[in-house]
């Protein structure tokens, strides 16, 4: 079992509260550490616990905070329902959890007159994946070596060669499910389409288009990004006609087909990725939602070099472009499926975007924000993305 184990002497938390006000205060704890703590004489007694807590988590990812990906305060100290303490990681804390498929990291702290001391474990949560997924993994090989060269690439130096595998198992078992309930769809009534779905962020969208800039939605093919987008989408009624898709045709014709009818009926647009620059702008002046299918390769006609997964990725420069020009908001959006089969469609908080400096800086900085912020969607459900994709193929 991965474990850490921090003190620290109460004496120097007690300096750090002298030398400091509030706000140098937040570059070690969040608000709600600091609110927690109180104003008391036992204040540095409890922060020092916390920062014990926050030492103890970087010690279970000794690589990462050596390569600065997260930094002691990705962790947090919050309380549960029952009073207990627990840890609550930032957005990149909770990836790098992801990465080494941490469920949660439990936390035990104590102190004495002079120190704190914090000791904690990481939970892993093992790859499951189901017999059909096993079957299809050996007998019908779809893409295997690019599946494993791709999960290789990004689990290699976290996860051991067997949790690999079946982690590709459940890769080809996620996708044979999808097959299923692409099939079905259009058998099933509207009322058992939307009890398919549950929505999570829709605020996000709705403050977004208050700017009225328009909004762009970042995705990729997340989860069974079909169906969850149809039967998902489909519940904003008052947003009829104002989703459209940037997307290649599908291949056999058949299938672009029979996928643009259920688009089309849906009430969704779809904009080619080989269309003018200009049916982007004027829709984004309308204040319309233009989704961009952000986790493919891109030729380097159309992308720049940019980091995914820390191995250089060619990846399309379009978003960055339209978001520094447009003013749009950038929001992150995924599905995936939960146990029990239904499926979750979620819109994130909108990607803060870098406005200052050289043109071509600004593309490329915003262009890694997009790609870290797919990562992390990736890691979530790592099992429902599309790895047969060549994603890091090179120019």
């Amino acid at each position: 079992m991965r474990q850490g184990i921090d003190t620290v002497e109460i004496e120097r938390i007690g300096k750090l509260l002298e030398d400091l006000d509030e706000d140098g205060l937040r570059r070690f704890f969040t608000e709600a550490e600091l609110n927690d703590s109180g104003d008391g004489p036992g204040r540095a007694q409890k922060l020092a616990a916390r920062f014990a807590a926050k030492e103890a988590c970087s010690k279970l990812f000794p690589k990462e905070i050596c390569l600065g990906t997260i930094e002691p305060v990705d962790f947090s100290v919050v309380k549960n329902g029952y009073g207990q303490p627990m840890i609550e990681p930032s957005a990149k804390g909770r990836a790098v959890m992801d990465l080494h498929r941490v469920k949660e990291i439990n936390l035990s702290m104590t102190h004495t007159t002079s120190s704190a001391t914090a000791i904690t474990s990481a939970e892993i949560s093992p790859v499951k994946a189901p017999w059909y997924g096993k079957v299809f993994y050996h007998v019908v090989p779809l893409r295997r070596k690019v599946v494993m060269d791709n999960l290789n690439r990004v689990f290699g130096e976290t996860l051991p060669e067997g949790e690999i595998v079946s982690l590709a198992q459940a890769f080809y078992g996620h996708h044979l499910k999808c097959l299923v309930e692409f099939i079905r769809m259009p058998f099933l009534s509207q009322e058992k389409k939307e009890a398919l779905i549950r929505i999570e962020g829709s605020e996000h969208v709705e403050q977004a288009r208050e700017q009225g800039k328009g909004v762009l939605l970042l995705t990729g093919h997340f989860g069974n990004w079909e169906v969850s987008t149809v039967a998902g989408i489909a519940q904003f009624k008052e947003y009829h006609g104002l989703f459209h898709f940037i997307r290649r045709p599908l291949k056999p014709q058949w299938l672009n087909d029979f996928v643009m009818r259920r688009f089309r009926k849906a009430g969704f647009g779809t904009i080619d990725k080989a269309g003018t620059l200009d049916d982007i702008l004027d829709l984004l002046e309308k204040n319309h939602i233009v989704v961009s299918i952000f986790d493919q390769f891109a030729i380097k006609q159309f992308g720049v070099m940019s980091e995914f997964f820390g191995h250089p990725a060619h990846t399309f420069k379009s978003a960055a472009v339209l978001a520094q020009f447009t003013g749009a908001p950038v929001i992150p959006a995924s599905s995936w499926r939960e146990p029990n089969g239904k499926h979750v469609l979620k819109f994130d908080a909108p990607i803060e975007i870098v406005t200052e400096g050289r043109t071509r800086d600004i593309i490329s900085k915003n262009t890694k924000r997009f790609n870290e912020a797919l990562e992390q969607i990736v890691l979530r459900h790592p099992e429902q993305w599309i790895w047969m994709h060549k994603r890091w193929k090179k120019v």
